[in-house]
């Protein structure tokens, strides 16, 4: 039985100033996690398994 399509729900980091500078956006794509350029919404993203995501994301934390 198919599935019916997931849309994405984009979102910016909190830490954005929101004036369109160098911002990404992320969004839960089931087990993974889509990152794209925010000045290009229609432009191509890139998705990375949500381990390795989580894993990024605690790295920044401790830097």
């Amino acid at each position: 039985m198919n599935q019916p399509a997931i849309i994405p729900m984009w979102r910016k980091s909190s830490y954005s100033n929101g004036t369109g500078g160098e911002c990404v956006e992320i969004a839960d794509l089931q087990s993974k996690v889509g990152v794209r350029d925010s000045k290009q919404p229609r432009g191509p993203h890139i998705s990375v398994r949500r381990s390795a995501w989580e894993r990024f994301v605690a790295s920044l934390r401790t830097s």
